[in-house]
């Protein structure tokens, strides 16, 4: 999956504090659209899959999110953009 521009965006986030490239590997920038998700405030990026990453799901492979830490928070995902 390729970062990809995000209509609306209002920040780009970058590396968190402390993070060690060397050990962590790289952390691009993220743009990211600030919102709310009912009354709750959330962040939205958007992802574009690579033509290979289209392959595999069409080939019955799962899409999988990862979050760093030991706390998950809530998350999403979902396909926006097409109508």
């Amino acid at each position: 999956m390729k970062v990809a521009a995000i209509d609306g965006f209002t920040r780009v986030l970058g590396a968190p504090r402390g993070w060690t490239p060397e050990t962590s590997g790289e952390c691009g920038a993220l743009p990211i659209r600030d919102g709310l998700n009912g009354d709750v405030y959330c962040m939205t990026s958007a992802w574009e899959p690579t033509p290979e990453d289209i392959a595999a799901i069409v080939g019955g492979a799962k899409i999988y999110l990862r979050v760093l830490g030991t706390v998950h928070p809530p998350v999403s995902v979902f396909v926006e953009g097409l109508d």
